[in-house]
């Protein structure tokens, strides 16, 4: 297993960890209270900084609980934290909405979104006139439409 460099902007709280053996995605705890109210975007606070090796990217997702427990979605679909965003203020935050007509409290301490390394490469543009492969079609059309 690799070693990167994190940083807990409040030491009080515990380090991310992962549940299980099998889990792909470690954990991230809310450093702050927070009230949400209904359709608003809020920044949560995730108390880590982290310094994703090069070649790879830290995505950081909703867990799957958090829309049914707490009535939030992430609205971007999922943060993508580059490997040179780690400077000494550049704390994970979760961005999160409220779909509900009540007001969503976030408790300090509570696993609000889920984080997960991937290996990335970056490519060279190859630019052409037309593409050689067959259009396959669009949305659904795998799905045997008749």
């Amino acid at each position: 297993m690799k070693q990167i460099k994190i940083k807990r902007v409040d030491p009080k709280l515990p380090l991310p960890r992962y549940e299980t053996s099998g889990s792909v995605g470690f954990d991230i705890l809310a450093r702050e209270e927070i009230e949400i109210q209904p359709g608003e975007v809020q920044l949560i606070p995730g108390n880590i900084v982290v310094e994703v090796p090069e070649g790879y990217m830290l995505i950081v997702a909703s867990r799957s609980s958090t829309p049914r427990k707490k009535g939030l979605l992430t609205p971007h679909g999922f943060g993508i934290i580059d490997h040179d965003y780690c400077g000494p203020n550049d704390e994970i935050k979760i961005q999160v909405l409220n779909f509900t007509k009540e007001a969503a409290t976030i408790n300090r301490g509570d696993k609000i979104a889920q984080g997960v390394f991937v290996k990335i490469d970056k490519m060279d543009w190859r630019e052409v006139e037309e593409m050689e492969k067959n259009d396959r079609g669009g949305f659904g059309s795998t799905g045997g439409h008749s």
